[in-house]
């Protein structure tokens, strides 16, 4: 009888502990980070940027650099740190202006380049492997062209190329009308509608959701005024000396971004590979492709 109690204890311990891992689990989801990776604060004139990091001391280990996309953060990547911790460096932050790297001054890629320049050095990591999602690709674009000896590959997911050649006067036009159209949106249905119109699964669009959230109506547009705004400010012709790769998912219909994709892979000879049953949030929709992708990729290098 003390053995069959023994047994029952023994099991009612071990649901209590999964039951405990799971309320941590979504506590840190809930809180917007990612369980397990380190919280540090680089601390420019402009304001402070959040950034999560845990280190691989393995020999030969790469570090990847997750950039999130506009009016998301770091916690975007979570599917992606949670395969790839246990083989590399990884890197997640809140681009300025975005989660908590909140309020920053003087926006500009060139300065999100220069933080993450910080960030690399201060953590004393060499070289790194950039995935810019969406808006995250151009920070990854900019740093990979003013540090080409510290980039040691590129993935562009779901992205746009900085470029002169690829905007006509008309998709610059329509860049502008964003934030100006977002006004016209109430609250609830804005935030509803950019999760859906980015999403295909639940996964993804509960995780916009929760990205936008802690958000209100007017930062959301300012940040969409800001983000597409400098683009055109700053979008110039650039050169990588990094192996590059493309991804886009398959049913991704923000903006023009595949035919954006198609037009850059076309014109440079980068490899473009679609991301089955995806829409532009790809590494949450699809996040099994995804990592094989940057896996496969990270194995070339």
């Amino acid at each position: 009888m003390k053995n069959t109690w023994k047994v029952h204890a023994d099991r009612a311990a071990g649901r209590g502990l999964v039951w405990l891992r799971k309320k941590e689990a979504g506590a840190a989801r809930k809180n917007g980070r990612i369980r397990g990776l380190e919280k540090k604060e680089l601390k420019t004139e402009r304001g402070s940027v959040f950034y999560w990091i845990e280190k691989n001391a393995a020999p030969g280990a790469k570090c990847i650099v997750f950039t999130h996309g506009l009016t998301a953060n770091h916690s975007m990547f979570e599917k992606q740190v949670e395969y790839f911790r246990s083989a590399c460096t990884l890197i997640t932050w809140d681009v300025p202006l975005h989660g908590i790297s909140r309020p920053y001054r003087d926006f500009s890629y060139g300065h999100c380049a220069q933080d993450l320049n910080e960030i690399l050095e201060r953590e004393g990591i060499g070289k790194a492997v950039l995935v810019g999602m969406s808006m995250g690709g151009y920070p990854s674009q900019e740093f990979a062209c003013r540090y080409p000896e510290k980039t040691e590959g590129f993935i562009a997911l779901d992205t746009t190329p900085f470029g002169t050649g690829y905007y006509s006067k008309s998709d610059i036009w329509w860049l502008k009308q964003a934030a100006p159209m977002a006004k016209w949106f109430p609250e609830g249905l804005l935030r509803s509608s950019m999760a859906k119109s980015v999403s295909r699964t639940a996964y993804s669009r509960n995780k916009m959701l929760e990205m936008l959230r802690p958000l209100t109506k007017a930062q959301i547009i300012e940040q969409m005024d800001i983000a597409y705004g400098k683009f055109l400010d700053e979008n110039k012709d650039m050169r990588f000396s990094c192996p590059v790769l493309i991804l886009a998912g398959e049913y991704d219909t923000t903006g023009k971004v595949k035919a954006y994709c198609r037009a850059w892979a076309e014109k440079t000879g980068y490899p473009l590979h679609m991301i089955a049953d995806a829409a532009h949030f790809s590494n949450g929709d699809n996040a099994g492709q995804v990592n094989a992708e940057i896996e496969g990729f990270i194995k070339q290098l």
